[in-house]
């Protein structure tokens, strides 16, 4: 009975029961793509942290311990590659004498390397001139001292005679931060900047250099141990931060108190898993309602037919069938279409597996992979069941015969509607996203260093609640629009229907659910793809202005400190490709016992450089508070924090003690609050001031530039930095915001995001016509009776064909006009829940006009398909049409 009741339907279902399995395949393969991939980015996350860094832990002798001993219990444990043992001490200066004068630094420090040192760890070190071995010295102490290899430096040390060493080459230390830190300390009492003058020396050198230290004071002299780890690493990254946390913690304590580890390895795991985090985030807010939305299609083209299928149900009871047996053919029916859609979307999956990320498995573990298809699988048979099986048991245990074969009636309205369930949906979204947007609100919370990680998921109620509320507002007045409007819905249809449209109006009023319906879910397509794409585009805008800010211009060029370079020497960086060169002065200033950077701009000229936002300032706009500056120049920018601190109000005056060039002390200059500054080119994130360059030159009599932005016009960055670091060697640093954007950019920034972007902008284009088509293509063709009764009764061919245009563009444009708002509502809300993976906060939405445009074109012309094959079906004999129903 089974098979026979399968073979019919296929016969004379074929259509309907395609359109279901192409919905559950939607649904799965959107499941199994997003799921993959989210747990190979995660992999990939923890993959790039352990690349990024260089030594992964530094292990440091502590006082009164013996550091070979030391050394043998770092190499005896389990997952320790390479160990090497460094010597670390203080001096009080370097000096160098060349070309009639004497140059002389601060305190720096002394680094004693063994020979194997840069071939264990080679990230550590980058050469720039000279040999790779012998004395080595960093390119800001060789800037200092203007000395070059083949010069010599004097080493001071405390406690023992001036040593000469003659330089062999110049490097630079990429990771100059993790190097020096201070072992042991927690985040905020590490040092703020690493040490400018730093010596590297063989370990013979080194020894035999502070050998007369040691013997004054043991503790003078440091020893790290620098190791890589080899032991493998789970593909999570706070599952591998835990790893790694707690093995440091045990070496520490085989140590018995003797060494402290710095953990590199665990600090860059540690931001790697925040990462992660906002990237299962992102897949709940951007991923989740897709394959809702795909559900949602599914149980709409199955219920496209519930009043065919209840009417089957019938006439099987008649025939006396029990409905037990009844209940078995809609279950084999839920199976067919259930297992058909699942293979099919799981097939898809790969496929686009195969084609964005060059494997079927998205670059994801055998059993993940697996793990992740069938849970798609599964979900693909339960949309089938609540599609299909359901609503034939509901009709079962809540219907008689009679009732079923009853197609005449004025049903009531639904409940949600009734007891106003939009309205509280939407009042609950509401105070929902006002408390998750609050300013002390954290949507993911991970403490420096600490183990557990959290994620305030209940956030997700506030788009999920506008999401669905939205919906079924959209639904309320939709049904009240084509309930209450005929007389305005038939001077819309007469253009296509001439004297039916009266008729077509009231058509459309009686099939005010099913048409409503099919607002509806186009609607929640537009907006899924809008949203989506919105938050996309605002995330790619963001990312950008992040790697600008962060590196100043297209090409910066920093000056080394010490050194006096006017703005005129800008002239000769105008190499090919460069549009603009704009110095910026970058000086310290006290106000009050606070040493914060300044920054000296030419306020008329910055912006052909660099791009200001708004969002950077308060008190302001961007071009008003630069205007300011011009207007008067002894105005200054302060940050929040400074004017809270001073109680500072607009106008007030603000003396800040800045070094004079000529006495070469510290004197007072008076400057006037004119606004706050949050962000700023090159600027660190916290306190700074930026003031008019002019008037800073004035008061200090010197005009020396920190930093020169370049604009290239956003092309060929790369090769304009190439060619200005040959030009200029080891004078001054060059950077390029390409390789900005690597280093400032999170793995969510530089990977996740953009394979997210591609699958489920992917999907949303499908939905979208899916919803419009599909949807609309089923519902015409469970009334082709009703379109031949008209016919029979004197309708023409063009007034059929009216009739259906009519019901199409009415659906629409109110699933269009629905759509954009609930997309646009739901994009506000998205970027401010979510402001978290922006950095810095947009101050506009980045709205990509071309793919929404792309979205609707799409879902226009699956619409206008649809409707124009129902008006041609429409145009067969009536007698023929009847027969057959």
């Amino acid at each position: 009975m089974i098979i026979n009741w399968i073979s019919g339907l296929l016969r004379r279902r074929a259509g309907r029961l395609a359109a279901t399995a192409a919905g559950i395949a939607l649904a799965v393969a959107l499941v199994a793509s997003l799921g993959s991939f989210l747990t190979a980015s995660k992999s990939t996350m923890t993959d790039r942290a352990v690349r990024s860094v260089a030594v992964d832990w530094q292990v440091e002798v502590q006082p009164g311990a013996d550091p070979a001993g030391i050394l043998r219990t770092v190499n005896s444990t389990p997952g320790v590659g390479n160990a090497q043992s460094v010597g670390m001490a203080r001096s009080t200066g370097f000096e160098a004498t060349g070309q009639g004068s004497t140059q002389n630094t601060g305190p720096g420090v002394v680094l004693g390397l063994p020979d194997t040192y840069r071939s264990a760890f080679p990230r550590e070190i980058r050469q720039l001139t000279g040999a790779t071995s012998g004395v080595l010295l960093a390119q800001q102490t060789a800037a200092n001292l203007h000395v070059a290899p083949g010069d010599s430096v004097t080493v001071r040390l405390p406690g023992t005679r001036p040593a000469e060493v003659k330089v062999s080459g110049v490097v630079d230390l990429p990771q100059a931060d993790s190097l020096f830190q201070k072992v042991g300390a927690p985040p905020q009492s590490q040092p703020t900047a690493p040490p400018d003058n730093v010596l590297l020396l063989p370990s013979p050198a080194f020894d035999k250099l502070t050998a007369p230290v040691r013997a004054v004071d043991p503790a003078a002299v440091t020893t790290q141990i620098h190791l890589t780890r080899n032991a493998p690493l789970p593909a999570d990254p706070a599952a591998a931060f835990t790893s790694v946390t707690a093995a440091a913690h045990n070496l520490e304590a085989h140590t018995s108190g003797g060494a402290l580890v710095g953990d590199n390895l665990g600090a860059a795991l540690d931001a790697a898993r925040q990462d992660a985090l906002y990237a299962q985030i992102l897949f709940l807010f951007l991923g989740v309602p897709g394959a809702v939305l795909a559900a949602l299609l599914t149980t709409a083209v199955a219920g496209a037919g519930a009043g065919r299928r209840r009417r089957e149900q019938a006439l099987l009871r008649t025939r006396g069938l029990r409905p037990r047996q009844v209940m078995a053919l809609a279950g084999a029916e839920a199976a067919l279409v259930g297992m058909t859609g699942g293979l099919l979307g799981l097939g898809i999956a790969a496929l686009v597996g195969q084609a964005a990320f060059g494997t079927a498995s998205f670059g994801v573990q055998g059993a993940s992979a697996i793990g992740w298809f069938a849970l798609a699988l599964v979900l693909g048979l339960a949309v089938a069941a609540s599609a299909v099986l359901i609503p034939a048991l509901r009709d079962l245990r809540g219907g008689t015969v009679a009732a079923a074969r009853q197609v005449v009636g004025r049903a009531r309205s639904p409940w949600w509607m009734r007891f106003g369930v939009d309205f509280i949906l939407l009042a609950a979204s509401l105070l929902v996203f006002r408390a998750s947007s609050g300013n002390q609100y954290a949507l993911v919370l991970a403490p420096e260093g600490v183990a557990s990680i959290s994620v305030s998921y209940w956030a997700f109620l506030g788009p999920a609640l506008l999401w669905f509320g939205g919906a079924l507002l959209l639904w309320r007045v939709a049904t009240v629009v084509l309930a209450h409007g005929r007389r305005p819905l038939a001077r819309l249809a007469r253009p296509l229907t001439g004297t039916l449209a009266s008729t077509t109006a009231a058509s459309m009023s009686r099939q005010r659910r099913p048409l409503a319906r099919a607002i509806v879910l186009l609607a929640l397509a537009v907006s899924f793809a809008a949203s989506t794409a919105t938050f996309n585009a605002t995330y790619r805008q963001q990312a950008e202005v992040d790697a600008q800010l962060t590196n100043g211009a297209d090409v910066t060029v920093t000056e080394s400190p010490g050194t006096a370079v006017g703005p005129g020497a800008g002239h000769s960086l105008k190499v090919a490709g460069v549009r603009h060169i704009e110095p910026v002065q970058h000086r310290f200033a006290y106000v009050g016992a606070d040493l914060q950077d300044l920054y000296g701009v030419n306020p008329a000229s910055i912006t052909s450089a660099t791009s200001l936002q708004d969002a950077y300032f308060a008190g302001g706009t961007a071009k008003s508070l630069m205007n300011k500056l011009a207007a008067r120049p002894d105005s200054v920018l302060v940050s929040e924090e400074t004017v809270k601190d001073f109680q500072l109000s607009p106008g007030d005056t603000l003396n800040l003690r800045l070094q004079d060039s000529r006495t070469e002390s510290l004197h007072t200059v008076p400057f006037h609050y004119a606004g706050i500054v949050k962000e700023f080119p090159t600027a660190p994130k916290d306190s700074f001031f930026v003031a008019n360059a002019d008037y800073i030159a004035k008061t200090t009599g010197s005009n020396a530039v920190g930093a020169f932005l370049i604009d290239t016009g956003g092309i060929h960055q790369r090769s304009v930095a190439a060619t200005l670091r040959h030009h200029l060697g080891t004078t001054a640093t060059v950077t390029d915001v390409v390789g900005t954007r690597s280093t400032v950019g999170s793995s969510l920034t530089s990977v996740d995001l953009a394979g997210l972007t591609r699958i489920e902008l992917g999907f949303a284009v499908i939905l979208a016509a899916a919803s419009g088509g599909i949807v609309l293509a089923l519902g015409l063709a469970e009334r082709r009776r009703t379109f031949a009764i008209t016919t029979v009764l004197g309708a023409t061919r063009r007034q059929l064909r009216g009739l259906v245009l009519s019901e199409a563009a009415v659906m629409t444009a109110g699933g269009l006009a629905g759509g954009a708002l609930i997309g646009w509502t739901l994009s506000q809300m998205l970027v401010k829940v979510l402001t978290g993976v922006f950095d810095p906060p947009p101050s506009t939405i980045a709205v990509p006009w071309s793919y929404l445009t792309l979205t609707v074109v799409v879902a226009i012309a699956a619409i206008a398909a649809a409707a124009l094959n129902a008006a041609r079906l429409s145009s067969r004999p009536a007698v023929e049409e009847l027969r057959e129903l």
